[in-house]
């Protein structure tokens, strides 16, 4: 009978020792798969940029004005910034001219608020058809 309930005194205290062993055996398997693994990781390479690498200041655009009344105007930003009256094929005969100076020359598209998207989708469509490269959308935010 004695030893009955000193096996019933052992069951109902409470256990004072932890098993660490199954938890060490863990973490020695993960650190030799992160041994094996860490080598072979590609470390990637970040290029910074030097001094001696500056890049040349980006080119004024030509800018196709499109009127109300959907006429055509031109503005070099290069040399002034006036606005000259074109035809779309003096427009085109221009752009031509200045891709061939430089086939970067980038050219936005300038349209007044009142002028239907269709006139400026055409006006981008018969650029893109010039193979001019370079376009895109000003557009004037006002502030409240």
């Amino acid at each position: 009978m004695i030893s009955r309930r000193s096996s019933l005194r052992n069951v109902m205290q409470p256990m004072r020792d932890i098993n660490v062993v199954p938890y060490i055996d863990v973490m020695l398997v993960l650190l030799i798969i992160f041994m094996i693994t860490a080598p072979l990781m590609n470390v990637g390479q970040i290029e910074l940029p030097t001094i001696g690498k500056s890049a040349a200041p980006p080119m004024a655009p030509l800018e196709v004005i499109i009127r109300r009344d959907t006429t055509l105007a031109l503005r070099d930003r290069s040399n002034s910034d006036k606005e000259i009256a074109v035809t779309s094929k003096k427009l085109i005969e221009i752009l031509k001219q200045k891709q061939a100076q430089n086939a970067n020359q980038p050219v936005v598209i300038s349209a007044d608020r009142e002028v239907r998207y269709e006139a400026v989708v055409n006006v981008m469509d018969m650029l893109q058809q010039q193979q001019i490269k370079k376009i895109g959308l000003l557009a004037h935010i006002q502030s409240p």
